[in-house]
């Protein structure tokens, strides 16, 4: 990438990529598009300049495809978690209406996964939506020139586009509704294979807090529904008198459900238990499933939304537009 003088790297545009090589811009665009009017020599001499710049010039701005030829690359953690599911089945849809194609990657949830991915995705689309773990930098390398939308993460840098979710007035809310109901001994079950404690975790503790309660009460669990059946046992084995649960995302509040009637809980007399996600299937489980519910079709449509607009060099949305919101859905569970 070409420096600014601010700190943010500027867009490799062909401009650069003709200065570079000594020609014109429309000698680029000849070279590029593999236009037979130019020598082979030139050609390749532009094609030297545009690898070494990083330049990927923008198939769908320079109109050499058709928009329904567009294709998206949708990067998601773990496909067996219904929650990926219903935001990738909602950003199929979403591009389906645009006449766009998507390709959907699975990374289960491991850094070297996401990384090959990373190393075969420019070639294959032409703009990523996704959840990354990786560093920006890695990112950057892997995606020059390329409309990228990060869901559920803050992005650093200008370069990419992110939807953010927040859950935290969600979060405060169930933890109200438990206080409410009596329980000062409530647990929480966190992500465990993430270095440090998830947002869902800060946004917890903060509530506890501010109700004079115990916040400490934490245990990682897997992102399964087995996983939160051992970590429900973990919990309790550590802190009997807890009497209420609030999970990292339905499918481990799921297990939960299941490993309480195992152990003789009733739900909610016994054991109160609060997700996160708001998945379709919460509702399918005895008893449903109270959660801090997202919009999974709002998520997916507005990440296909901001993709559209960043490809057609229009003004990305606002930052408060590019939020999506948890809130407090109760049902049988709490």
């Amino acid at each position: 990438m070409v420096p600014t003088s601010g700190t943010e790297p500027r867009k490799i545009t062909i401009n650069d990529v003709a200065r570079s090589a000594g020609v014109s811009r429309q000698t680029v665009s000849r070279a590029l598009n593999d236009k037979g009017e130019i020598d082979s020599d030139t050609k390749q001499r532009v094609l030297d300049a545009a690898r070494a710049l990083g330049y990927r010039p923008s198939r769908f701005a320079r109109g050499l495809v058709r928009q329904d030829t567009m294709t998206i690359g949708l990067v998601i953690p773990d496909l067996l978690n219904p929650f990926f599911t219903e935001v990738a089945a909602a950003a199929l849809e979403a591009a389906r209406t645009r006449g766009w194609h998507v390709v959907v990657y699975d990374t289960a949830d491991r850094a070297e996964e996401e990384r090959g991915t990373l190393q075969v995705i420019s070639s294959q689309v032409d703009a990523v939506i996704g959840y990354f773990s990786c560093s920006e930098s890695e990112l950057e390398a892997s995606t020059r020139g390329m409309p990228v939308v990060l869901i559920g993460r803050e992005g650093g840098s200008t370069r990419f586009s992110s939807i953010r979710i927040d859950g935290e007035e969600g979060v405060h809310a169930a933890v109200a509704h438990l206080v409410a109901q009596g329980h000062t001994r409530i647990g929480m079950l966190d992500h465990h294979t993430r270095a440090e404690p998830s947002i869902r975790y800060e946004w917890f503790t903060a509530a506890a807090v501010a109700h004079g309660i115990d916040a400490g009460l934490v245990v990682g669990a897997d992102q399964t529904a087995d996983g939160g059946g051992t970590a429900l046992r973990t919990l309790l084995a550590a802190h009997p008198e807890v009497t209420a649960v609030f999970t990292f995302n339905d499918i481990i509040a799921i297990g939960v459900l299941r490993e309480a009637r195992r152990l003789g809980r009733s739900v909610p007399r016994d054991l109160a238990v609060i997700g996160f996600d708001g998945l379709q299937l919460g509702a399918l489980v005895e008893p449903p499933l109270s959660s801090v519910a997202l919009d999974t079709r709002q998520l997916g449509a507005l990440a296909v939304e901001q993709v559209a607009r960043l490809l057609s060099g229009l003004e990305t949305l606002g930052a408060e537009d590019l939020v999506v919101r948890a809130e407090l859905r109760l049902s049988g569970s709490a």
